[in-house]
């Protein structure tokens, strides 16, 4: 995995993608009803985006880098006919952010044309690429969804459909992926067997929908029909619209991402039949009861903590303020060359409204904590606004392990709660009080829904098993830092600075 340098100065969590497609027929126009799905999902990547369209076979595409709204235009949407057509948001967690990186993937082989769209991070891919490149493949990207793409083109060669060979393929490739392939006459959703990533099928009129979150159905005008199953591959072809159980798991076995909830998905998404707003609101209620505080104001860190501060308002019965505002035209501040300028660009992206905070007891919720670059700076700001204390509130438990399934989450040496407590956070940040979701709490938090999902970066426990070489490259030094942890029993602290 090919991590960006320039992303150790991130303290946001990114989530690898999106993806969208739609079979239709000439009554829709599959290019903009993707348009629409992409602007939709374009808080799940900012780097890259593409459509690819079928025009009765002919498969055509478009993608660059950049937003979705600078990379079509009316003229190239408008150049972009077919009858169906599947697409893609990016931000590289593996592979770097280069335009042969973007997605669609178009690729030509003996039996004609594929295209794949893919949202995750697969844990055996440097395995399949070598034994693939021993076969004479020559790879033009760094990703893990050309690997797939290759195994697909290969095991249809010898298949009698390209379902099957999707079939096939599932069986080798391990980790997280929510694909979609497209061919000359079919549309092809999957979903790896633990769900590690959302995937949802919709309908617009006669049109059958795909997408990662329902935010992008209803931005496209689609109805939501229900998720695709973890394990579950779903055809869509002129006959109809079929589906392949013979590869799902049983409920237990489920793994969503739980980052979902807490951050990636947008608020107004529903993934797995829970309610993305519920879920961060039903956070801050927690954290309401776990660490109650004298406060004058709640207030959020805008995107995901505002969610979460109107949690905490109503359980704790402190009133909600808006006390931080965005500037949603900022660009991400990790990009920035220098410390300098990455700190100015903070302060450009969030501005704290002074006559909210100004003399105020303020409780602040933030989603997580992750190098801790952001956070002091946060209290910073807003003690410069006029805060006479500042109380942190985290709607996430400490990371103290790497994620492997498509969340730049990075090694352990760099994550903030591995190297020092929770008291040493606080303090750090320059909070009056430190408290962080309990792990234990995360299931409440999701309604008390047995929906399965992954925690692995709050517990070390991995739903698959990860390949020796990746957990090295992960590790990096900070290994002696979980019995840290575990001697001070911080999983559920909540400390003022004068307790550190």
């Amino acid at each position: 995995m090919n991590t960006k340098i320039e992303n150790y100065y991130s303290e946001e969590l990114h989530e690898e993608c999106g993806v969208f497609g739609i079979y239709g027929d000439d009554s829709i126009a599959p290019a903009y009803a993707c348009y629409n799905g992409l602007l939709a999902l374009q808080h799940r990547g900012q780097e890259s985006c593409g459509i690819a369209v079928n025009d009765r076979g002919v498969i055509s595409g478009h993608k660059n880098m950049g937003l979705v709204s600078e990379v079509f235009s009316n003229e190239v949407l408008d150049s972009l006919c077919g009858q169906m057509a599947i697409s893609h948001v990016r931000y590289s967690t593996a592979g770097g952010s280069v335009r042969e990186n973007s997605q669609p993937l178009v690729m030509r082989y003996v039996k004609g044309t594929l295209a794949i769209a893919h949202n995750g991070n697969l844990t055996n891919a440097y395995e399949i690429r070598r034994e693939l490149e021993r076969r004479g493949a020559i790879f033009q990207t760094t990703i893990d969804s050309e690997a797939i793409a290759y195994l697909v083109a290969r095991e249809r060669i010898n298949s009698y459909s390209v379902e099957d060979a999707v079939l096939r393929t599932m069986k080798q490739i391990e980790g997280a992926y929510s694909l979609l392939v497209m061919s000359p006459q079919k549309l092809i959703a999957a979903r790896d067997p633990y769900g590690f990533r959302p995937l949802c099928m919709g309908k617009l009129g006669e049109s059958i929908v795909f997408a990662s979150e329902t935010c992008a159905l209803a931005a496209c005008g689609a109805e939501f029909v229900r998720d695709v199953e973890p394990g579950e591959v779903v055809v869509v072809d002129d006959t109809g619209v079929r589906s392949i159980r013979t590869l799902c798991t049983p409920k237990e076995k489920k793994a969503l991402c739980v980052f979902e909830y807490i951050y990636f998905a947008r608020t107004d998404s529903e993934i797995d039949g829970i309610s993305v707003y519920k879920s961060r609101k039903e956070a801050g209620r927690i954290l309401a009861r776990e660490f109650p505080v004298d406060a004058d104001i709640v207030i959020g860190v805008p995107e995901s903590g505002i969610d979460a501060a109107i949690g905490y308002s109503e359980e704790s019965g402190i009133p909600y303020e808006k006390g931080i505002v965005k500037n949603g035209y900022i660009g991400r501040t990790f990009i920035k060359p220098t410390q300098k300028e990455r700190a100015k660009s903070v302060k450009l992206k969030l501005n704290p409204l002074r006559s909210v905070l100004e003399g105020k007891r303020v409780v602040v919720i933030d989603d997580s904590i992750v190098r801790g670059t952001t956070c002091d700076r946060i209290v910073k700001m807003l003690r410069n606004a006029g805060a006479k204390e500042v109380h942190l509130r985290i709607s996430s438990p400490p990371f103290i392990w790497p994620c492997f399934y498509g969340t730049d989450i990075p090694s352990r040496e760099e994550l903030i709660a591995v190297k020092h407590t929770i008291p040493e956070i606080c303090e750090l940040t320059g909070a009056d009080s430190l408290g962080f979701l309990p792990a234990d709490k995360l299931g409440e938090m999701l309604g008390g829904e047995q929906c399965g999902f992954c925690a692995a970066c709050f517990s070390g426990k991995y739903p698959s098993k990860i390949p020796e070489k990746m957990l090295a490259g992960k590790e990096r030094g900070g290994v002696n830092f979980e019995k840290k942890l575990s001697e001070k029993k911080t999983d559920a602290a909540c400390v003022g600075k004068d307790e550190s």
